[in-house]
């Protein structure tokens, strides 16, 4: 859809209140780890309710018509927020494929909010569920190659769980995948999760893409993880999402089995 031009131009603090969607929200965080360091490699952000719900009773507000206003806002809180905090790791971001139309204009408003609430713009993921159907891939490729030219790091969350799988990275390459909760869940004990994954690793190896176990819960998709040779984690495992905070993530979390 084609984005409002009266809200390409407002003040970052006004698209930080929320004033402009009719409904406001808050971040929390959730850390993502590389296990070889014991280092938080990036913060996540994502959406929650004033009073820290859940994303669902945020994104039950967003429809078509405000859908670009919203990804917008999320940009901004985030920045905002990782900027109040001080995190020193990267920042990940979600945004909505759908709700971009022209990639320059929306790069316009997240360079603003970096500038104003002075955090590092290479600090920046942009992550691109693949659990939402895409209206138009070569689209979704010229948002991505335009990303990656001014510098931010690219990812395809979800993977493994929508509508593309293997032929999305067929048609464009992301910097990172995160792979989908559904396919990490026991995989210590289910010998085809495994394989699958394995071979999935190997496509990204050949890529020269880097890839993120999310959704961990449990030592022992940990260590089967670990020996498949994956660094990067997320997961209850190691921090539940922190509602305007950063999560404590304990050295028992790196503990395998």
């Amino acid at each position: 859809m084609h984005p409002d031009p009266e809200f390409a131009d407002v003040g970052c603090r006004q698209c930080a209140s929320g004033e402009l969607l009719g409904f406001d929200f808050s971040m929390a965080l959730q850390p993502i780890v590389r296990f070889s360091t014991r280092e938080i490699y990036a913060q996540e952000a994502l959406a929650r309710g004033l009073g820290g719900e859940p994303a669902g009773a945020v994104f039950a507000n967003v429809n078509d018509g405000n859908r670009y206003r919203f990804d917008q806002t999320c940009r901004v809180k985030a920045i905002r927020l990782a900027s109040e905090l001080k995190i020193s790791s990267l920042l990940s971001i979600n945004f909505m494929p759908n709700a971009v139309y022209k990639p320059e204009l929306c790069i316009r408003t997240t360079l603003k909010a970096a500038a104003e609430y002075e955090f590092p713009p290479e600090r920046i993921i942009f992550e691109v569920t693949e659990g939402e159907e895409i209206d138009n891939r070569d689209h979704l490729r010229g948002i991505v190659e335009h990303y990656q030219k001014t510098g931010f790091t690219t990812a395809i969350d979800d993977f493994g769980a929508g509508y593309s799988g293997l032929n999305l990275l067929a048609d464009m390459q992301t910097d990172l995948i995160k792979l989908d909760m559904a396919l990490m869940r026991n995989i210590d004990q289910d010998r085809n999760r495994r394989i699958i994954t394995r071979g999935i690793l190997q496509v990204c190896r050949d890529l020269g893409i880097d890839v993120i176990a999310e959704g961990i819960e449990t030592r022992g998709e940990l260590s089967a993880l670990v020996d498949l040779g994956i660094d990067l984690f997320q997961g209850y495992h190691f921090a539940r999402p922190a509602f305007e905070a950063i999560a404590e993530v304990p050295d028992s979390a790196f503990v395998l089995a």
